[in-house]
């Protein structure tokens, strides 16, 4: 999908109301105001040939999820919210702890085992960008148990 106008880039509410992936096309958006208006566990805003972006909201006490992308790196920033972020180098060695919140930018080497927890009372908002992409390109996950399922069938290919 191409946009000549690039005005309509701009305006966040169509691109919410759309839940449509932009990628690989020249692209334009208010973060912030995107991540916070996502509902949905995980919505692919733009996915390229090297790079994706996508939206999470995680509700209280849910998290991403334990996993790995053993040749991706990650990039992770919270734009509402609070928890805490675990890293290792062992699936069962997750000895990094540390508190997140509003602003906090995660990153994630690729290899590196990690998971997100919301221990707040209100949903987590947070964007990540992959680098190359780890999602099918248009990926929307409504909740957690979608993007467990869609995960289960990728890899029982």
């Amino acid at each position: 999908m191409y946009y000549n106008d690039w005005s309509y880039n701009q305006d966040v509410n169509r691109v919410q109301s759309t839940v449509t992936d932009y990628g690989p096309y020249p692209f334009t958006i208010n973060i912030n105001q995107a991540t916070k208006e996502n509902r949905n566990f995980r919505t692919a805003l733009w996915t390229g040939r090297h790079l994706q972006v996508t939206l999470m909201s995680i509700l209280p006490g849910e998290d991403i999820g334990l996993e790995i992308h053993p040749q991706v790196d990650q990039f992770l920033r919270i734009e509402q919210g609070q928890g805490i972020v675990q890293f290792g180098d062992h699936q069962g060695n997750l000895k990094q702890v540390t508190p997140v919140h509003d602003d906090s930018a995660i990153i994630i080497p690729a290899g590196t085992w990690h998971n997100v927890i919301n221990t707040g009372n209100v949903p987590m908002k947070l964007y990540s960008i992959y680098a190359p992409p780890n999602h099918p390109f248009g990926t929307v996950h409504r909740t957690k148990a979608e993007a467990m399922a869609a995960h289960e069938q990728e890899h029982s290919r």
